[in-house]
């Protein structure tokens, strides 16, 4: 058992525990949660011939508490807890598989499901110690007619704050009470008013609502992570008293959701450059602030860390959709060509005309498979302009054999036979080397097509110049969750988040009804522009020939410049390596092997998923707490 603490302010770098062996077994490797709140806790099963533990951490890192639990004792707490559980784990213990073993324990007696947010947080949230800060904060605090009540509670807990805002302005809709509260200024919110005249001489504008309650420390670590940013925000409790775990800056999903919510901090030059003038509508101000950041590419800082409990849910999809429309109609030049240059809005056009699609699938026998991914491709997809290259890998069942002549006859389909020893990566790559298409697609064999508009949604986001890879949402066949985006860390390496939920959950924070960024996307269909694809060198068949290929390709695609978006408006199912099966014996040797490659690669990217919230657990595939 291991408690401690970090800084409050900045990306709190997930610790890494590397437990040395004294066998010659590869290291175990255990990825820790980030101590977002103050102070962190983990607990994990430490094997029997361990002769070394090494910590990789960020040099705010405190080591306050080091313990040890009896097996037995957390063997009855899984018992007690989950008891269906302890008896998993005692399954996985008898056969030997460690791994197992551990994680279903953990799961069992060391994560928290989101619902339990406020004692877990009451364990862990500390006020953390911070340089002073002289930067000048002014906030302004909206309200409504009859939100008195509640505009004197935002202003105590102003008042109450460790850094103080010298300068506390109230906007109202409408004509100020005959007796407003003395601690602020008050006026009538002026809809063609500037931001010069939202901010005054101030270096940063802070924007609340009346009834937000900022914690004591909010505006003290707003101010930390000013410095170099345009925008900073944190998290907060929302008014249906659920914690909102924000992801970093995510301007995909700020647009359709609003996830940032309040309080919101944005500096003052930031403000000058990017924000339309007239400022609009008050109701729209959270609104204006994110399109601004997206439109100006602005630098963006999250503290991920509670800093108030705020009012009013941020707008729906379809809400902020109508929103959006309606300040890019009400914009005035050079506000509304800035927007659209920016390519800001919800709905991403399909270029005309429509580029032609290289579908690539590789494949080895199972008729069954490959009959119904190729119909489905080039007689259940509404999208036109495609071709299809199958890439086999050494095919023997006479059924495949003849319906390959089938296909043949289809002026869109190849099909190159490549019989060399099973290497993924290196049979994406063949088969990617001789499409003709603007944008590539991965699709496995054993990925069907459910609805015709499948491709279409995915072209969209490829074909956006920011945009690298595109992934979609794949359904198992009983209709829950397979994939919903990549999560760097999970499982100790990468793995996908909220597989086996139902297939309409909604994701924390809504995100899984709307396109946003991820980390990384599985290659089971997977969309890239062929330039971008080549930019990068495609799959990395070395080092990666058959597990990690398609994350690496996504963080290289990520350290190159291209973000990787999925979206739910492409829904496959997908059985999930039904064609190769478990890895067991050699092949989970050789898996470990990728894994450790992987793990050496990217272990930055594995202390911190910026898509990821860092308080959430990597050890189940649900959006529960460490």
């Amino acid at each position: 058992m291991l408690s401690y603490g970090g800084a409050a302010t900045g990306a709190p770098r997930r610790p890494i525990l590397r437990v040395l062996r004294e066998s010659d077994q590869t290291p175990q490797d255990f990825v820790l949660p980030g101590a977002s709140q103050g102070v962190a806790h983990w607990l994990g099963l430490i094997p029997p011939d361990a002769r070394e533990i090494r910590l990789c951490a960020g040099p705010d890192f405190v080591l306050e508490r080091v313990g040890a639990r009896r097996e037995i004792e957390v063997l009855a707490q899984c018992l007690l807890r989950r008891p269906w559980r302890c008896v998993g784990a005692l399954y996985e213990r008898a056969r030997g598989a460690q791994r197992p073993y551990r994680d279903t324990l953990r799961g069992a007696c060391a994560v928290t499901p989101l619902a339990r947010f406020p004692s877990w947080a009451a364990a862990r949230t500390r006020p953390s110690p911070l340089p002073p800060s002289s930067l000048r904060i002014r906030c302004l605090v909206l309200a409504r007619p009859g939100e008195a009540t509640a505009l004197a509670a935002t202003l105590d807990a102003l008042a109450a704050q460790t850094h103080r805002a010298p300068e506390i302005d109230v906007a109202w809709a409408g004509e100020p009470p005959g007796a407003p509260d003395a601690r602020a200024s008050h006026r009538r919110w002026d809809e063609r008013a500037g931001p010069d005249d939202l901010i005054g001489d101030a270096e940063a504008l802070c924007l609340l609502r009346a009834g937000d309650i900022p914690e004591p420390d909010a505006l003290a670590l707003l101010a930390q992570a000013m410095p170099g940013a345009d925008l900073a925000y944190g998290d907060a409790i929302g008014p249906d008293g659920k914690p909102r775990l924000n992801p970093d800056w995510s301007p995909d999903l700020a647009l359709a959701t609003g996830y940032p919510g309040r309080p919101l901090l944005a500096a003052r030059p930031f403000l000058a450059t990017a924000l339309p003038a007239p400022v609009g509508p008050m109701a729209q101000m959270d609104l204006a602030l994110e399109v601004a950041a997206v439109a100006a590419r602005a630098q963006v800082a999250h503290i991920p860390r509670i800093l108030a409990r705020t009012v009013a849910a941020p707008l729906d999809a379809a809400a902020r959709a109508r929103a959006l429309g309606a300040r890019l109609e009400g914009a005035g030049a050079p506000a509304a060509t800035a927007l659209h240059e920016s390519a800001v809005r919800l709905d991403w056009p399909l270029p005309q005309p429509a580029p032609t699609v290289s579908v690539v699938i590789p494949s080895r026998d199972r008729l069954e498979l490959i009959a119904r991914v190729c119909r489905g491709v080039l007689h259940e997809t509404a999208y036109a302009p495609l071709e299809l290259i199958i890439v086999d890998n050494g095919s023997t069942d006479p059924a495949v054999l003849a319906h390959y002549e089938v296909l043949r006859r289809d002026p869109r389909v190849r099909i190159r036979i490549d019989p060399h020893p099973f290497n993924f990566a290196a049979m994406v790559n063949a088969g990617v080397a001789l499409a003709t298409g603007t944008v590539i697609v991965l699709l496995n064999n054993d990925v069907a097509v459910l609805e015709p508009g499948w491709l279409d949604a995915m072209v969209r986001h490829a074909c956006r110049p920011e945009v690298g890879a595109v992934g979609a949402k794949l359904v198992y066949g009983d209709g829950t969750l397979q994939h919903a985006g990549v999560v760097v860390g999970l499982g100790g390496r990468a793995g996908h988040i909220l597989r086996r939920r139902p297939g309409d959950t909604p994701g924390h924070l809504g995100r899984l009804r709307v396109a946003h960024e991820v980390a990384a996307v599985t290659a089971a269909c997977l969309a890239v522009s062929r330039e971008k694809y080549r930019a990068v060198g495609g799959f990395d068949a070395e080092a990666f020939p058959v597990d990690f290929n398609d994350v690496d390709f996504c963080l290289r695609l990520g350290a190159a410049g291209w973000k990787t978006v999925w979206t739910p408006a492409a829904t496959l199912a997908h059985l999930e390596s039904v064609s190769r099966g478990p890895s067991v014996g050699a092949q989970r040797i050789r898996f470990e092997r990728e894994a450790a490659r992987f793990s050496e690669r990217w272990r930055e990217a594995i202390r911190h998923d910026p898509f990821y919230h860092p308080a959430l657990s990597l050890t189940t595939f649900g959006e529960d707490l460490e």
